[in-house]
């Protein structure tokens, strides 16, 4: 069966994720109310501000469903501002901002910088992970980075140690989230790994 995606559309990089999403196979809807979780197998919380997606998730009514959907164990990618919507705690949010939640994990926001610090570099994937060789080639732009992660969450990739190092892409079960934008890059690899996930639960019975 074709995997029906969604990709919370009320700001950000959505149409980037639909291209990719699309390429691989899947069948994707634009999610902006509470009922359009209803028929998708899986989320994408795409990169952006992550504190307009945040008030807007309010003022659509969407925070609580999504935070529902997360519970119950939909299958959730989020790149960059999605990394932050995912993360339990925040090092520096700005007054009020609040996360959707989900994984185990301090993040902090704007970690490298403004734009004039942007830079690119290939990603350390730690174990013998056959799907990130060649490495991940990323850029990081006004990029979140993972602080903290518990044991419970497992380490996708690191910046290497002459930028400083650092966790910047994480999984939880049916959660998987990075600093940076493999939709713009051209990276399929973390989608794919999506839609693994959401095949896995079809296997298992779970929606």
């Amino acid at each position: 069966m074709t995997a029906r995606v969604g990709v919370l559309a009320l700001q950000g990089d959505v149409r980037e994720h639909a291209r990719v999403l699309t390429a691989l196979g899947a069948e994707v809807t634009l999610v902006r109310r509470p009922g359009d979780l209803a028929s998708i197998d899986g989320l994408v919380l795409p990169g952006g501000e992550s504190s307009v997606i945040d008030k807007l998730s309010r003022a659509f009514e969407m925070r609580e469903p999504i935070r529902d959907a997360i519970a119950g164990g939909l299958p959730v990618y989020g790149t960059c501002a999605g990394l932050i919507l995912l993360a339990d705690r925040l090092e520096n949010p700005i007054a009020g901002q609040q996360t959707f939640g989900g994984l185990d994990i301090t993040v902090r926001r704007n970690a490298f910088g403004g734009q004039i610090e942007s830079f690119e570099t290939d990603l350390v994937a730690p174990g013998s992970e056959p799907r990130f060789d060649p490495p991940v080639h990323a850029a990081f732009i006004r990029a979140p980075l993972v602080v903290e992660a518990s044991a419970a969450v497992r380490v996708l990739a690191t910046l290497p140690p002459a930028v400083g190092g650092g966790i910047v892409a994480v999984a939880r079960g049916d959660l998987l989230a990075t600093a940076f934008h493999p939709e713009v890059s051209g990276d399929t690899r973390f989608h794919e790994l999506l839609l693994e996930r959401i095949a896995e639960r079809r296997v298992g019975g779970a929606r």
